[in-house]
């Protein structure tokens, strides 16, 4: 019994795996016609959970943390959505030393662009599924993702 559950858990790692790799090729499909990468999609993922949740804009350390990524790599990031007009670097009015990062208006064209992509992503995945089906799968996938402990919940 216990060997079944390795092999299916092993399956079950191996088709999530291949999954995860086809939704992300559709995605990025669906982003290089807006001259995005992944990303500076997620860059523009974070600065709006940050304006929605009221929360201050976040400091290129702290995108650098949720990224997972040395500082001087977001500096890049930062830099070309800059120079494209979707993000912007202002000073912290309470600490001069600070720069903060906020999406423009621009940005936030593109973001919904890009959240667009990932749901025609996600049905062109999906798409076999009848609508209970993606239901059960959702209440799996949700119950997977609530039990990850100590894991940041932020926007991916």
């Amino acid at each position: 019994m216990a060997t079944d559950t390795a092999e299916t858990t092993g399956r079950l790692a191996d088709q999530l795996l291949r999954l995860t790799k086809r939704l992300r090729k559709g995605h990025v499909r669906r982003l290089t016609p807006l001259g995005i990468t992944p990303t500076q999609a997620r860059v523009l993922q974070i600065l709006a959970h940050a304006e929605a949740h009221a929360e201050q804009p976040p400091r290129m350390a702290d995108l650098a943390e949720r990224l997972d990524v040395v500082p001087r790599s977001v500096t890049t990031l930062v830099d070309a959505l800059e120079v494209a007009g979707l993000a912007r670097r202002s000073q912290d009015p309470a600490n001069r030393r600070v720069v903060r990062v906020t999406l423009t208006e621009a940005g936030q064209e593109v973001l919904a662009r890009l959240w667009q992509a990932r749901r025609e992503a996600a049905e062109e995945l999906l798409a076999p599924l009848s609508g209970d089906q993606r239901e059960a799968l959702s209440a799996l996938l949700e119950q997977l993702d609530v039990a990850r402990c100590g894991v940041d919940k932020g926007p991916t």
